[in-house]
């Protein structure tokens, strides 16, 4: 993914999906189609909610795949469509 949109939530008394949801919906709203691709800082997965490697399907959250990444500040999600965009 090299173009995304990014979002900010640093409300702590919500978890992590319920977040994601939020800012797939903005998304949606914004750009007129739904996001395949969630990146979040490492930290904002907890142990139990990653799964584990090459064991269980990727970690998914609003009907997006969630990855982590070092380059995203925590609280911050980078939103995009993870692939080639096809061209109308």
């Amino acid at each position: 993914m090299n173009i995304g949109m990014l979002w900010f939530d640093n409300d702590p008394k919500t978890e992590l999906a319920l977040k994601i949801e939020r800012a797939v919906e903005y998304y949606r709203q914004k750009y007129g189609r739904s996001p395949t691709l969630c990146f979040v800082h490492p930290s904002m997965i907890t142990k139990t909610a990653a799964p584990a490697p090459d064991t269980e399907p990727p970690l998914k959250a609003a009907g997006v795949e969630v990855r982590s990444s070092r380059s995203v500040l925590p609280n911050h999600f980078w939103l995009g469509v993870n692939g080639a965009v096809n061209a109308a």
